[in-house]
Parts: C-alpha cells; sequence; structure tokens
C-alpha cells in the first residue's frame, strides 16, 4: 500500500476508536454517577450532562495517549503522507 491509503486508514481507524472510546466513557461515567447517587439518595437530574461531558473530555485524553503511543512506535514519515501541505513552501538550494 502507498502512503496515502496509509493515512487514509489511519485516519479511519483513529476516528472509530474516538467515537468508540467516547461512548465507553460517557456510558462508564453515566453507571458510575447513578451508583454514587443511588447510594447517596441525591438528585439524579445532572448525571447525564455530566457523564456526556465527562466522556468527551476523558476520551480526549484517552485518544492522545494512545495515538502518541502509536506514533513513537512507528515512523510517520515512512509510512503516512502529510495531512496538510505547504504549497509555498520553497525548498532550500542543495549544494
Amino acid at each position: 500500500m502507498n502512503k496515502k491509503a496509509n493515512t487514509l486508514l489511519f485516519v479511519l481507524g483513529a476516528t472509530v476508536f474516538n467515537v468508540i472510546t467516547a461512548v465507553a466513557c460517557i456510558l462508564l461515567l453515566f453507571i458510575l454517577l447513578s451508583f454514587i447517587t443511588s447510594r447517596l439518595n441525591a438528585g439524579q437530574d445532572f448525571i447525564f450532562p455530566v457523564s456526556f461531558i465527562g466522556g468527551i473530555v476523558a476520551s480526549f485524553f484517552v485518544y492522545r495517549a494512545v495515538i502518541k503511543i502509536i506514533i513513537k512506535k512507528i515512523d510517520a514519515e515512512k509510512y503516512f503522507d502529510p495531512l496538510f501541505v505547504n504549497r509555498n513552501f520553497k525548498k532550500p538550494p542543495q549544494s
């Protein structure tokens, strides 16, 4: 496979991973907050908004950590094409 296909597959895989991680974090926080509020006999009106926002934030940090580990293990320039190319960039003359 060429670099463009590798880049496309990596971006698609990372997106699917991010969505799955977000859903898992939201569900985990929802269950955890439901359990805690039922034990404390507290109101449960805030559970879904807090679990939704907290799950998105938590999945962002998990996603960043996993992507950092993957990028450290592989040589990105060797396997992936750059997503954004500066067309105004001029290469310095080689001597």
